[in-house]
């Protein structure tokens, strides 16, 4: 596993953040945001884009595609995986992003309109474009397998997850590296976002502003960040002597069929993903511990969520631990799946479940138990995370303790 992230750019850093509550939300200052209605963000601290990649592609390319490599090279380096010219065929990588290279777009707009054609980069394309992630590392690491990018907005790393699995089970490869990435705290994102009234505006608490079925919550907080998992075959991984550190054992997708932004309020979509990764993973809902909810901290994601979650858990939903470590990292789009993929693994060989910070008053209609504020030791041995996105795309992931 690998994860460049507001709250860490270790995996043991952003997991102990997470479970402590340190917030990775901050005042936005690599831009003017004084006439902005939001002005905080999650934004990526002390990272260094030479450590991954050479300065002539660095200069070519986004920081998403930067956040991308990084993550994925630290997601080898933790698997021990060795990749060479004989097995580089029998590995893929499965690299997406919710809104991809939106600032080498913004910058060389920026160009073309203070000195016209002339003046935009010959990288803008392939420096912006979303499998350029997938594109780099395959070069870098010369994985020769199946290269692809998965594009569903917040849920584009869940479903990356998912379908590299199934790559895996359909013999297309034997290993996949999958995750997502996303630098979105522009401009003229935050400015879409804040037009839409899609984000929280308490840019006098950063720290508080992300709070996830809390009564006051008032929309996502936008951030920044990679994540990566590495795959395996279960034979394949045991015959090399792979250190296992969970098992993926349930994929399922729905779609709301309902409006581009807004969830169902009876959490339909939600639940019919969920129902299908407990099918697929072959389990019932009871044997399920811990929940990593989409939880983006607006009023209907939250609400609808839960709603769909005890539609689809029944009886189980009261016994069910569920939290949102979206309060302390903020809105990863399309990261967030793999980072909270990569939260519940933590969670399973940890046992401790991350809480939900900024859950000072719960809001009654959502009536789970969200772990509010302080990380709980617990017998954690199956997880299953949510990702939902614009479009009403949804993914969920079931993964399991190996034994």
């Amino acid at each position: 596993m690998g994860i460049v992230s507001p709250v860490g750019n270790r995996l043991d850093e952003a997991w102990k953040n997470v479970c402590d509550g340190t917030s990775g939300i901050v005042l936005i200052d690599d831009f003017d945001t004084s006439t902005f209605a939001t002005r905080i963000g999650g934004t990526v601290r002390d990272f260094d884009a030479a450590e991954y990649m050479p300065p002539k592609d660095i200069r070519k390319t986004d920081p998403f595609i930067h956040y991308g490599i990084a993550a994925s090279i630290e997601a080898i380096k933790h698997s021990g995986l060795e990749i060479t010219a004989e097995n580089g065929h029998e590995i893929g990588i499965a690299m997406g992003a919710g809104i991809g290279g939106i600032k080498t777009i913004e910058d060389n707009n920026n160009k073309f309109l203070d000195g016209g054609a002339r003046k935009v980069s010959p990288f803008f394309i392939p420096g912006s474009i979303i499998n350029m992630t997938s594109g780099y590392v395959s070069i870098y690491q010369h994985i020769t397998g199946p290269n692809v990018s998965i594009v569903t907005a917040c849920a584009t790393s869940a479903h990356c997850i998912g379908f590299a699995g199934r790559m895996i089970e359909h013999g297309d490869a034997e290993v996949m590296l999958a995750g997502g990435s996303e630098y979105a705290t522009t401009p003229l994102a935050m400015g879409g976002f804040s037009s839409a009234k899609a984000m929280s505006t308490r840019n006098d608490d950063p720290a508080g502003a992300s709070r996830p079925f809390d009564i006051d919550r008032d929309g996502f907080v936008l951030s920044n960040g990679a994540g990566c998992v590495v795959l395996e075959e279960m034979e394949y991984a045991k015959a090399r002597g792979a250190t296992i550190y969970a098992e993926l054992i349930g994929f399922g997708m729905s779609g709301d069929a309902y409006h581009i932004t807004t969830p169902p309020a009876d959490g339909e979509g939600a639940r019919k993903a969920m129902v299908a990764a407990i099918r697929d993973a072959g389990i019932d809902p009871g044997d399920i511990d811990y929940l990593n909810a989409h939880g983006t901290s607006t009023p209907a994601g939250d609400l609808g969520e839960s709603i769909g979650i005890r539609r689809a858990f029944g009886a189980a939903a009261d016994s069910l631990m569920v939290s949102s470590t979206k309060s302390t990292t903020g809105h990863l789009l399309g990261a967030a799946g793999v980072a909270e993929a990569i939260f519940c693994v933590q969670a399973i060989n940890n046992q401790v479940v991350p809480p939900t910070s900024n859950l000072d008053n719960q809001d009654p209609a959502c009536d789970l138990d969200y772990v509010p504020n302080e990380a709980r030791d617990a017998k954690v041995r199956t997880t299953i995370s949510n990702s939902f996105g614009f479009g009403g795309t949804n993914g969920s992931l079931i993964i399991r303790a190996f034994d």
